[in-house]
């Protein structure tokens, strides 16, 4: 063991080193322009560099005119369906989610009697390997959940007789498997934290094989499994319309690119839950929710939208909440005048909050939307507005489904699994090359010397 004297010596000469790495690894930001490299495999517009074709979804936020390119109102397909169409007529009934699934893998919606079958064959996927839940989850809980359901998945590479099997029957299978188990991985690495680390009682309830996915996961959850038909009609909602968003959003490119290499499918969905994981993609909404947090602080009156706008002149300005500059959940890389998946959000919050009586911090979030995409557009002089996008509403509407922020971006990944399930399918089946793009050498080549000569 060191003594405390050995680490604080340990720590300082740590502190130096780093300077020293920062210093070494920085670079001349402005050779990227120079050398015409698409950082972020971005073009100038901000539009995605074409890396790859797919069928499975297609995200448009601009139409081609006569050589110009429009804005249009953001569309979001599954499989040649508009998501809004897929939502609204499944309005009434539940398993929407699971129906979503099918069409995503299978590139058709299903009849009446191929949904039940397929529902069933789920139910039997819903189940965890013996003592999976002691062994694995159990022990060792992690205080990010994400990297507890990474944790998670990899093991199961254990418990799987033909864990390398790159065949379609068998990814086919893993693919159900992981489907099935998500909700339940998510939830139990999340009551494992919780009884742990926080002294709360430990409730470990199996899934139902009568109910859906989102009624599944709000009865797990919930200490006396109880919900209403809106709240699990309003996640089923949210599990879909995060089901899927093209195969150029970083985790589902990051399938693509781990897939190609040849690798295990819980090696690529870990890949996949790791990109994920990060506040500059699934985790957005967590910003947001502490973006709403400290503005509800700062104010008082939540009608008064002078005092919004100049609070959120300050955010902008760096003078307030985490001094970014940014109005987190406003803006996106493809959709410009609406996202299709916030649209359905926020009306999924609208009906909630009137359902809980919490429509004065609704109308907060309305005022903040309208306000800030005035001023972003101002202070950008842009000619075309800045909408809000799917992280603007998500974190309001999970907060009143009762789910804790520990499990937001969880609840993404649940949905998401369908759509990176799909997309390394089609990697696979048509036999994509291995993805390497290049990257150009800006540093010096040097000679060698001795260590007794440095």
């Amino acid at each position: 063991m060191l003594t405390d004297e050995e680490k604080r010596i340990r720590d300082e000469r740590l502190r130096e080193l780093t300077n020293v790495a920062l210093n070494a690894n920085k670079m001349d930001v402005g050779l990227y322009q120079k050398f015409d490299v698409k950082r972020g495999l971005r073009e100038s517009n901000g539009r995605g560099v074409l890396t790859g074709l797919t069928e499975i979804s297609d995200v448009n936020g601009h139409k081609e005119t006569e050589g110009r390119s429009i804005p249009i109102e953001g569309e979001l397909y599954y499989q040649g369906y508009k998501v809004g169409e897929l939502v609204e007529g499944n309005k009434n009934r539940k398993f929407n989610f699971e129906e979503v699934t099918y069409l995503l893998l299978f590139g058709n919606l299903p009849t009446t009697a191929e949904l039940k079958e397929f529902i069933h064959l789920l139910s039997q996927y819903r189940e965890l390997p013996s003592k999976f839940v002691r062994d694995v989850i159990l022990k060792a809980p992690s205080r990010n959940i994400m990297n507890g359901m990474q944790r998670s998945v990899l093991t199961l590479y254990s418990y799987d007789q033909e864990p390398d099997d790159t065949s379609i029957p068998n990814v086919f299978r893993q693919a159900l498997l992981l489907i099935g188990v998500m909700p339940m991985i998510a939830v139990y690495n999340y009551h494992a934290y919780q009884h742990y680390n926080n002294d709360r009682s430990l409730i470990i309830r199996y899934p139902s094989e009568e109910l859906s996915t989102a009624e599944n996961i709000l009865r797990m959850l919930r200490d006396d499994g109880a919900y209403t038909d809106l709240e699990a009609r309003v996640l089923d909602e949210c599990l879909v319309i995060h089901a899927e968003h093209g195969g150029g959003n970083n985790s589902t490119f990051t399938t693509h690119v781990v897939s190609s290499t040849g690798t295990d499918t819980y090696s690529a969905v870990a890949a996949s839950l790791a990109s994920l994981k990060g506040p500059r993609h699934g985790g957005a909404n967590l910003k947001v929710e502490k973006m709403f947090e400290d503005i509800k602080n700062h104010l008082s009156n939540w009608q008064d939208e002078a005092k919004i706008e100049a609070y959120l002149e300050k955010i902008m300005n760096r003078e307030a909440f985490d001094h970014s500059g940014l109005i987190y959940g406003m803006g996106h890389a493809i959709y410009t005048l609406s996202d299709p998946r916030a649209v359905i959000l926020k009306e999924a919050a609208r009906k909630l909050s009137e359902a809980k009586g919490l429509e004065e911090e609704f109308g907060l979030y309305e005022s903040v939307e309208r306000i800030s995409s005035k001023l972003l557009t101002e202070r950008k002089n842009l000619a075309k507005p800045i909408c809000c996008n799917v992280d603007f509403y998500s974190g309001f509407v999970y907060s009143m489904l009762g789910i804790p922020r520990q499990l937001y971006t969880p609840i993404f990944a649940i949905a998401r699994i369908s759509g990176w399930a799909a997309h390394r399918m089609e990697e696979l089946i048509n036999e994509g090359k291995l993805i390497r793009p290049a990257y150009k050498y800006v540093g010096h080549h040097r000679a060698y010397r001795k260590l007794e000569d440095r």
